[in-house]
């Protein structure tokens, strides 16, 4: 996609641009990791992100249909069905403005930053990973964003700092609470600092071109290809650099069948159905799982020495 030559406004920031859901009559592109936004007064559609290059960590793989993408996930904060986060989500997050993200414990500089200081850590790419859910169904996304370690290295982590702690955004009076959701909101997960700085691991801020919709995880959310879906935290408001394992929703809620790490593994079956295979969606024949998802050449080495069995 090629940058168009437009006129800057001093006065618009990133966070400031009406999403398209609300408004279709204004359009912001991100270049190379820099803002550049059309004039208000300009009549123009929607949102596009325009990254600085393609990734050659991404899979050659067919990607999965757009519609398919956005309209059928997990996001329990706006209902337990896979359909519920597209009927229910949209128009939901993007109302919320200012967004900031706390950055805080085991660090030298803790702050909080808003969109527009997120967006200028690093130059976007484009990434087209693989997608594994626990429940057996995977994907393919073109997702734009840049490595979570670009951001993390900004705040200088202490020798104390061993994980990396996520918290999700939550509003009661938009989204579903916990008890009807049956786990508990906020929604919280955690990454070894290892794990959180591998180049794989990616801040993601926009898919198929665009940012991203409010139910695929708006304005911000994690994708960690090599384990399953759950770890992708969506909606990211807080960050921790903590010294000891932190508390993850779904280990929290069941224990026995989520670990900590959930990385994707074919020889370890969920309780309640096996881990061996997977359907491609839109395709519903089965395929075997790959161990890491594909993705073993570049992280099996940080689990060296460890059961992966116990450490599920």
């Amino acid at each position: 996609m090629n940058a168009m030559i437009i006129r800057k406004s001093p006065s618009l920031r990133y966070s400031d641009v009406t999403p398209k859901q609300i408004y279709l009559s204004r359009r912001g592109f991100l270049a190379a990791g820099s803002v550049v936004l059309a004039s208000p007064f300009t009549a123009l559609a929607d949102t596009k992100l325009t990254p600085a290059s393609k990734s050659p960590l991404s899979t050659d793989e067919k990607i999965t249909p757009l519609e398919l993408a956005t309209h059928y996930n997990n996001y329990y904060e706006f209902g337990t069905g896979k359909e519920d986060p597209g009927k229910n989500a949209p128009g939901k997050l993007e109302r919320v403005r200012p967004w900031t993200v706390s950055v805080e414990g085991e660090i030298s500089k803790p702050r909080t930053l808003d969109l527009d200081e997120v967006m200028k850590i690093a130059p976007l790419e484009e990434r087209i990973y693989r997608h594994r859910c626990v429940e057996r169904w995977s994907m393919v996304f073109p997702w734009i964003g840049f490595p979570l370690s670009a951001l993390l290295k900004q705040f200088e982590p202490t020798g104390k700092a061993k994980y990396v702690a996520f918290q999700s955004y939550h509003d009661s009076k938009t989204e579903l609470g916990s008890f009807a959701a049956g786990i508990d909101f906020p929604y919280v997960e955690g990454l070894r600092m290892d794990e959180a700085m591998h180049p794989l691991t990616l801040l993601v801020v926009g898919m198929y071109g665009e940012t991203l919709p409010d139910q695929n995880g708006a304005p911000l959310r994690l994708a960690v290809p090599w384990k399953y879906g759950y770890k992708s935290i969506k909606s990211i408001v807080k960050i921790k650099f903590v010294e000891k394992e932190p508390p993850t929703t779904w280990n929290r809620a069941a224990s026995n069948e989520y670990g900590f790490y959930s990385n994707v593994n074919p020889e370890v079956d969920h309780p309640r159905w096996s881990q061996a295979k997977e359907r491609r969606l839109p395709d519903l024949l089965p395929r075997n799982t790959i161990k890491f998802n594909g993705y073993g050449d570049q992280v099996a080495s940080l689990y060296t020495g460890m059961d992966l069995r116990k450490n599920h």
